[in-house]
């Protein structure tokens, strides 16, 4: 009798114990996507005040602001030693990046996408995913007893990181029009004070996410890389998707490319970089679908990009149509392969 109360009240402590976990990761991500808000908002409007571009802001600050809560989280996990929810946060996110968000911004309007982000930023996306798979397969590639992502390849990252940045530079000298939203200009100081309270958020937020991520994932018996591909990664990836939608809804599709973009490349460059530096990443050969379908999901937007793009030059060829699109029904097929791809991982386990 004493024993079976006893077990009783060891497995109510286990449902309170994976209530308060649910809750605090609920917190935490309502403090990531606000800290990312306010974050992206204060560095905005400092940034139109130098007079930067639609397309510069999108592929830096705003994508640099929705990535933070992949940096935080990931810098969190690295210090911690959980290697599984790091890398699956940077691979989850990118992979809900394209399908679900870009998806979800394409069936809200037809995506119209710049020349330059076809040619340039989405096959850098592509080199960033490719480098990815390669670093992390010592044992693949290298013929090594173990696999991993080394200091020395996140300080290779890092620096790829760099190069992308100056790429952005270059681009901000040959476009140098101003962000115009209609919005009453926030000052610097009220500017400077968003930015120092979203980098709070985020750093509280992170915190609450790994460690409730872990225990959630501990109380249910599953692994840490499958919670960071789906929980953590769709947690983490809701201010690009609340981004993109808006900038859909709003026809600022530079931005809404852009910072999908430029988040993939953030993520893989800065984020992974970071943490491999941080503490080297082990990595486990069972999660190189997943790098592959990053690369999948990559080229699948690149494919969508130019069906469109020919369609337009097919039926408008009369006329002078340099911009490339994607449409509604791309749309929902790349929604439809993320479906199938949460599926997928979820009877992997």
């Amino acid at each position: 009798m004493v024993l079976k109360a006893w077990k009783e009240r060891q497995a109510h402590g286990r449902v309170f114990a994976m209530l308060f976990a649910v809750l605090f990761l609920i917190i935490g991500f309502v403090l990531l996507v606000k800290g990312a808000d306010w974050l992206v908002e204060g560095a905005s409007a400092l940034a139109k005040r130098f007079g930067i571009s639609d397309l510069a802001i999108g592929l830096t600050i705003v994508a640099f602001g929705t990535s933070a809560p992949e940096l935080v989280v990931n810098i969190v996990a690295s210090a911690q030693g959980a290697s599984d929810i790091a890398i699956g946060n940077v691979v989850g996110s990118n992979i809900a990046n394209i399908l679900l968000i870009l998806g979800i911004s394409a069936m809200i309007t037809p995506v119209i996408v710049q020349r330059s982000t076809v040619r340039k930023e989405i096959p850098f996306s592509l080199l960033a995913a490719v480098l990815l798979f390669v670093m992390a397969n010592d044992a693949l590639v290298d013929g090594l007893s173990y696999s991993a992502l080394s200091r020395s390849d996140g300080l290779a990252l890092l620096g790829f990181f760099v190069i992308f940045l100056a790429y952005t530079a270059g681009l901000q000298l040959e476009s140098s029009k101003g962000l115009e939203d209609g919005k009453k200009p926030i000052s610097p100081t009220i500017a400077f004070a968003m930015v120092i309270l979203g980098f709070g958020g985020l750093v509280a937020g992170g915190k609450l996410t790994v460690d409730s991520a872990v225990t959630i994932a501990r109380s249910l018996g599953l692994s840490e890389a499958l919670i960071g591909l789906t929980v953590v990664a769709i947690g983490t990836s809701l201010p690009e998707l609340a981004t993109s939608a808006v900038a859909a809804f709003k026809k600022k599709v530079d931005i809404a490319v852009g910072n999908i973009v430029g988040s993939n490349i953030f993520n893989i460059f800065l984020v992974l970089g970071v943490s491999a530096t941080i503490r080297p990443l082990p990595f486990s050969p069972a999660s190189n679908a997943d790098l592959m379908m990053v690369i999948i999901a990559t080229v699948l937007l690149f494919i969508a990009i130019h069906n469109g793009w020919a369609a337009k030059r097919i039926f408008l060829w009369w006329k002078q149509y340099d911009q490339y699109i994607i449409r509604r029904w791309e749309g929902a097929l790349l929604l439809t392969t993320y479906g199938a791809y949460i599926v997928y991982i979820a009877w992997r386990g």
